[in-house]
This record gives C-alpha cells, sequence and structure tokens, in this order.
C-alpha cells in the first residue's frame, strides 16, 4: 500500500502501538524515534487542548499542536469534534505527569511523505470523516484530509453522498490529483468500482433483480443496479427517484453500453446499501488508465489517463 505506515486515525497497528504505550521504557522510546502513535480524546478543555488516554498513560496535544491544515488552521471545528475518537500524534515531551502530544508533526510528516511519494492512481485505503452534498471528505493517513467530489464516487447518478457512505466508514480512494504548493490531494473512488462490462456480467438478460431509481426523464427512468451500473426502464407513472423496485431485465447491448429494463413493482424501502467490499474491482496497487465502456461500444469511449 503506497500509504505506507501513514494510516488513516483509527486503523493503526494495535500491535505496533502495544510496545510504545504499555510502558515507560516504550514511550520514551516513541520520543527519541519520533514514532508516530495513536490514542483516544477523553475531553477538550476551553483553551481547546485535547486529553488522551495513551494505553496506560495519560497526555495532552496543546491547541497549537492539534491540527496540521495549511488551509484553514484556524478552525475549530478540527479540534473538538476529535473527542471521543481516536487521534495519532508524536510523543514530544513529558511534564506535570502528562506526555505532551503533538498530532501536527504526525500529520505534517505523513503529508510530506504524501508529496514525495504518491502518484495519480495510486489506491489507498482512507475513512471518512464528514459528508457534504458536493462530496465525501476521507481521512487518506494520520487525520490528513482530501476529498472525493461527488461526481467521482460512482458513475451511477446519485442525489448525496450519504446514499454510498457513512461518516466513520472505511473506504478504498484512488489519487486524482496532487497540488504539491497547496499540499493538497484530491481523491477519486468510481473507477475502483469496475467497468461497465466488469458490472453487467454479474446480470443476465431474463432475469428480475431489485434496483433503485436514480433518475427519471421524460424518454425513460434510469435504474442503477450496482453503483457503477445502471439501466433504462420505460416510463412509469408514480415512479420516485430513490424507490426501490424489481426490474425485468429485456435486453444487454454491449455495443451501444445499454441494459434495458422493465419495472416490474415497488418495493418496500430496505436499509440503505453503502458501499462495500464487494462492489470493488480493484483493491489495491497503482491504476495507470480507467476505460468503463467495452471494446466493441460505439459511443462514449472516453478514457481516464492518471
Amino acid at each position: 500500500m503506497p500509504q505506507g505506515k501513514y494510516m488513516p486515525e483509527g486503523l493503526f497497528d494495535s500491535q505496533l502501538m502495544a510496545s510504545y504505550i504499555n510502558s515507560e521504557a516504550g514511550m520514551t522510546k516513541a520520543m527519541e524515534t519520533g514514532a508516530i502513535l495513536q490514542g483516544t480524546v477523553t475531553r477538550c478543555d476551553s483553551r481547546h487542548n485535547l486529553y488522551c488516554d495513551v494505553g496506560a498513560f495519560k497526555g495532552i496535544i496543546p491547541r497549537n499542536e492539534a491540527v496540521f491544515d495549511t488551509a484553514s488552521p484556524s478552525k475549530e471545528i478540527a479540534v473538538i469534534s476529535r473527542v471521543g475518537k481516536p487521534v495519532c500524534f508524536k510523543v514530544i515531551g513529558f511534564e506535570k505527569g502528562l506526555y505532551i502530544l503533538s498530532r501536527r508533526a504526525a500529520q505534517k510528516e505523513a503529508m510530506e511523505y504524501f508529496l514525495a511519494n504518491l502518484s495519480c492512481g495510486d489506491i489507498l485505503r482512507g475513512k471518512v470523516t464528514h459528508i457534504e452534498p458536493f462530496g465525501v471528505f476521507v481521512d487518506i493517513g494520520c487525520g490528513n484530509v482530501s476529498l472525493i467530489g461527488i461526481e467521482n464516487i460512482s458513475i451511477s447518478r446519485i442525489s448525496s453522498p450519504h446514499e454510498r457512505f457513512r461518516t466513520g466508514q472505511e473506504i478504498l480512494c484512488a489519487v486524482k490529483y496532487i497540488d504539491k504548493p497547496m499540499k493538497r490531494i484530491t481523491m477519486t473512488h468510481k473507477e475502483l468500482l469496475g467497468t461497465w462490462r466488469e458490472n453487467v456480467s454479474r446480470f443476465n438478460v431474463g432475469e428480475t433483480v431489485r434496483g433503485i431509481i436514480r433518475g427519471i426523464e421524460d424518454y425513460g427512468i434510469f435504474v442503477e443496479l450496482a453503483p457503477n451500473l445502471s439501466g433504462l426502464a420505460e416510463y412509469k407513472e408514480g415512479a420516485a427517484v430513490g424507490q426501490e423496485v424489481s426490474v425485468y431485465i429485456k435486453s444487454i447491448i454491449p455495443e451501444k453500453m445499454k441494459v434495458k429494463l422493465l419495472i416490474i413493482d415497488t418495493l418496500e424501502q430496505k436499509k440503505r446499501k453503502l458501499i462495500d467490499e464487494s462492489d470493488y474491482y480493484v483493491r489495491s496497487g497503482h491504476m495507470v488508465s480507467f476505460r468503463y465502456s467495452p471494446p466493441e461500444c460505439t459511443v462514449k469511449k472516453a478514457e481516464i489517463i492518471f
């Protein structure tokens, strides 16, 4: 994995942490070597200092050591929202019975590593930190947060990122753009969910399957069969975006990249299906390019080069 030891907060190796955080000798070693550790924030005081449980010990992250964020260093929500959650840090001192910790130093080291070693197309493991109408923010390592725009979440159209993710969810994503001067990395997700042919291979003509209505036009209704696959059904009165339906697969036409459907019935709404491991066709490594359409398709031949 190109992110190396710089994993998202909460995903650090617990066995590696145990060699440091359960003895004074281990904490001293961590301070001397600059090891990045992980603990849990128990409270945030009125000055926005964070207090942490670090194995058998207690620590404090002073406010000025809490966030490495060149874009908005004064965003206090990034500090107070850590209460009850795991954080990474370096041990930088000991005072009045508390270890002095720096989350900023850990994030800075991780970002410097990413900027020097990552390439567009590299696949990382991320953790969703928060969701907005325009996209989802993902911790790609040590609390460094990157954006996946809604247009880069899946091929199938969605009205909100909430239809794919929840806060705290572990996902895979690929590096889309690296802005070294701004120390900013943008991610993408849809390329990991498979091509048209890979997705359509799950289905056969004559089957009746579940789907979700994602769009309604005068000429038909778009029904999502998988995160990266939609088909077109004939228009039906009473249909609504977001409704679950059963659909009959009338035909699959690779040269036109089309799946023709017939809506059979509306279904009781199930709990929304979030992205999971079974939805990924690419799970690790590096992507050079991505072409969604099959070779025989005569339309929509756009290819993404990383």
